[in-house]
């Protein structure tokens, strides 16, 4: 295994991490097969990996619910004396606070759900701006400090899907931030904070984690004929797999990739792919922009994100759904895609709350008819969170 320095933490870490949101499963999400999980996880330890992350609603009922991963996690570490060689990563649920003494309850609920008295990475979960307005607003930099002051959390950080000046503008209001967990692949260079939050965050030397690297698998599955073929013409032949953590292992700016894996197989092969050095040559980053700009002509529209149509005076995210739209048509899966939008976009934000007052056409720079264009959105993912 290799590993790389967290930012300004200080910590050692394996490059490759193990996610725990997609553990194998028996009857339901939330019934995880413990037996199986157990055998991955060991297999990930015994052979390097020294990070596992996992939060308060992963494998839950609802989506938003306290879940069972937790909870499995912290039994296997226990009882099999793992707890002192891992970095201990989990995430406070921030849509679920209403006041200052909640961030307290849930972590001693985390803590007690983990089996340990110290949580080595401590994550505000998928912050969106309106998340971190409220957290700040309960003065949640008060309650880090009390968490770092008093041992129960070594380090502390923050995920989100957000666009890189509010990344930005969240780092800055706080120095003691080390750790921040954004989306990244190939694919997402100019998504939500892409390559240039990397940028900032190694330039003001915070460790970088990484979400989604494979898209949550749709950049390894029904690959279509254009994209196997750019692939087979490289000059070094690579699996799918290969491809997607070997682009994130060449960033100076990636330090781990977290990996939802869900079987002992994926795991031994994401092992072995971290184990080992492949510098990817000029010609095959070639390969990979042009795999890129295939996937992005299967898109479902012309949306270039420039904003212009923004804010919508019915409070329609406009650019957001678009996006997502466009994303399940470049990769062929409505409900994967449909997890994005249902958990990102709010109710009222959704393309169903356009009126056609037609205001937003004047102001699209790629002449879009957007209430059209979000009709489509309405209709292909509809307005239920039915598709789980």
């Amino acid at each position: 295994m290799l590993y790389n320095e967290l930012g300004k933490s200080g910590l050692k870490v394996s490059r490759l991490g193990f996610g725990a949101m997609r553990l194998p499963t028996k009857n339901s999400n939330a019934d995880i097969d413990e037996i199986e999980a157990s055998k991955m996880l060991e297999y990930g330890i015994e052979n390097g990996i020294n990070l596992i992350d996992t939060a308060y609603p992963y494998h839950s009922k609802e989506l938003d619910g306290n879940g069972n991963s937790e909870t499995f996690v912290g039994k296997f570490l226990k009882e099999n004396s793992y707890r002192d060689e891992i970095l201990l990563s989990t995430k406070s649920p921030s849509w679920l606070m209403e006041e200052r003494s909640d961030f307290d309850k849930y972590l001693d609920i985390q803590l007690e759900k983990l089996q340990t008295d110290y949580i080595d990475i401590y994550l505000l979960h998928s912050l969106t701006v309106p998340d971190w307005t409220k957290v700040r607003d309960l003065d949640v930099l008060d309650f880090l400090d009390e968490c770092l002051s008093s041992g129960k959390v070594k380090h502390v950080g923050f995920s989100s899907h957000i666009e890189v000046d509010y990344l930005i503008e969240i780092l800055d209001e706080y120095p003691k931030w080390e750790v921040v967990l954004t989306q990244m692949n190939y694919l997402d260079e100019y998504y939500q904070s892409g390559v240039m939050g990397l940028n900032y965050l190694k330039e003001v030397n915070v460790g970088s984690m990484i979400m989604e690297p494979l898209r949550g698998g749709r950049l390894v599955q029904n690959i279509p004929k254009e994209v196997q073929d750019l692939w087979d013409s490289a000059e070094v032949k690579r699996t799918p797999v290969e491809w997607a953590l070997q682009y994130l292992w060449n960033r100076d700016d990636v330090d781990c990739v977290l990996s939802g894996m869900t079987s002992l197989e994926q795991v031994k092969d994401n092992v072995r792919i971290a184990s080992t050095e492949d510098i990817i040559s000029e010609n095959d980053q070639e390969v990979i922009r042009e795999v890129a700009r295939t996937y992005r002509s299967f898109l479902g529209n012309r949306c270039t994100r420039c904003g212009y149509c923004m804010p919508c005076p019915h409070g329609v995210d406009i650019i957001n759904c678009l996006t997502e739209y466009n994303i399940a048509h470049m990769m062929n899966d409505p409900k994967a895609s449909a997890m994005q939008y249902f958990s990102l976009i709010d109710d009222d934000s959704r393309a169903d709350s356009c009126v056609d007052c037609k205001e937003c056409i004047p102001f699209c720079t790629q002449m879009l008819d957007i209430p059209e264009e979000l009709q489509k959105v309405y209709e292909y993912f509809g307005s239920e969170f039915d598709h789980f």
